[in-house]
């Protein structure tokens, strides 16, 4: 089976200086099956602030009522997802983009009543995936789930982290299968301004604890821990460095491994 490799790509690590979605097809034509997870918050928040929408975060994740989950959709599900499809597919490439609420990709439950309308995945069908790896698909995924009530699923649609989106498709997948974490630090900062290269979990979790892991890093390193609970590789990079995607499958890519 070729090696799956689940991508998680930041709003703020895509521009004209990147070269992760021609680093995507280049590892499609080597014969691997790329996955790519995207997020979108700056714009989202671009967005918001156009429609008079108050931004509020609690651990790193969206706060998202029903006025604001209507953009979230709409610039992830929409404006995000097809301009990375677009670019793939003018880079050479054969992409389809989706969100977690086509062909019941991602089930959810409510995190957290206070974040509102935001998604905690309970569920990746990964059949929908294997389809268009089959078809010689990449799947482009926007981080938006279904709730689901019981053992059905609602029409209800729920904002769901990007990060925790990429752990729990690649933790879902059987075989081999690496997660890597593009974003615009070089890892995981210390204490001492180093930046680990490695932590095993139980370090992840007290660095959570205390404080050093803060912000958006949190749901990234948890992320890492879930996927890594299921024998996946995971890796954080600074998806901001020339081919850093396939510098890292290919094995020269510093950053802070989860493992």
């Amino acid at each position: 089976m070729a090696e799956i490799i689940v991508a998680k790509i930041g709003g703020s690590t895509l521009g004209s200086y990147d070269t992760t979605l021609a680093d995507v097809v280049e590892l499609q034509r080597r014969g691997l099956r790329p996955v790519v997870v995207h997020g979108g918050g700056s714009l989202i928040s671009e967005w918001l602030a156009l429609h008079n929408l108050p931004t509020r975060f609690e651990s790193g994740l969206r706060v998202t009522d029903d006025e604001s989950l209507k953009v979230v959709v709409a610039v992830l599900a929409g404006l995000v997802n097809k301009r990375i499809v677009a670019s793939l597919c003018s880079l050479g490439g054969a992409a389809v983009g989706l969100s977690g609420a086509d062909g019941g990709l991602m089930g959810t439950r409510l995190a957290d009543e206070k974040l509102g309308l935001v998604g905690e995945v309970t569920d990746i069908e990964v059949a929908v995936l294997a389809t268009l790896w089959h078809s010689g698909l990449i799947p482009v995924i926007a981080p938006i789930g279904v709730l689901w009530d019981g053992e059905r699923p609602t029409a209800q649609l729920v904002n769901v982290n990007a990060d925790e989106a990429a752990g729990s498709v690649a933790a879902a997948i059987d075989g081999a299968c690496r997660l890597v974490f593009l974003t615009d630090v070089p890892g995981i900062q210390l204490d001492n301004d180093q930046i680990a290269a490695r932590l095993e979990p139980a370090e992840a979790v007290n660095l959570i604890e205390s404080g050093v892991i803060q912000g958006g890093m949190i749901p990234k390193v948890r992320a890492c821990l879930k996927a890594a609970q299921e024998g996946v590789r995971t890796i954080i990079v600074d998806g901001r460095v020339e081919h850093a995607l396939v510098r890292t499958i290919e094995g020269n890519m510093p950053g802070t491994t989860i493992a």
